[in-house]
């Protein structure tokens, strides 16, 4: 008989997941999903969600009573792993406080730049000073297209989030020389 079992679990991969108190299938993330809660907790999401996309992707299991009890015991040192985390970012977010970003580049006489400086030219220059933000951490509300002093939102968690001041120059060749 259990041979007969196996092909329609095969079939369907989501046939026994465990039903939650809502009809839906309770998880246990594996890792922090943006909008849907972070890891160590569990959730109860659609059919779908869970075998098209949570579980494929390795970001939830199965949420057994063993896997519960797990999360429990280690809860303390998950809870310990994040505060770390965070008092990192925390600590960076202090330092780009402190710090102020220039970025050359080419400019007509009215300080109208060329092209734009976007995310990616601050992560780059940031990158410089050994301070490693990523463009995707770098909120912009839209390229930076004179020339001139501007605060830019750096959000490097959900709950880290800060100011860094950004000059964009007149790259060297453009000041002086026309």
């Amino acid at each position: 008989m259990p041979t007969q079992e196996l092909p329609s679990v095969a079939a369907n991969p989501s046939a026994r997941l465990p039903k939650g108190n809502r009809g839906g299938i309770e998880l246990l993330l594996i890792h922090n999903v943006e909008h849907l809660g972070k890891q160590g907790e569990v959730v109860e999401v659609k059919r779908g969600y869970a075998a098209n996309y949570l579980l494929p992707q390795g970001l939830a299991t199965v949420a057994t009573e063993h896997h519960k009890r797990m999360v429990e015991k280690h809860r303390a040192k998950l809870e310990e792993i994040a505060k770390e985390r965070l008092a990192g970012l925390r600590s960076l977010l202090a330092e780009l406080a402190r710090t102020s970003v220039t970025i050359e580049a080419n400019a007509n006489d009215e300080g109208h730049l060329y092209g734009s400086v976007g995310a990616p030219e601050i992560s780059r220059s940031l990158k410089q000073q050994d301070l490693m933000v990523s463009p995707d951490q770098i909120v912009l509300q839209g390229p930076l297209k004179e020339v001139g002093l501007y605060t830019v939102k750096v959000r490097l968690a959900a709950e880290v989030e800060g100011d860094l001041k950004v000059w964009v120059v007149p790259a060297s060749g453009d000041a002086g020389g026309k």
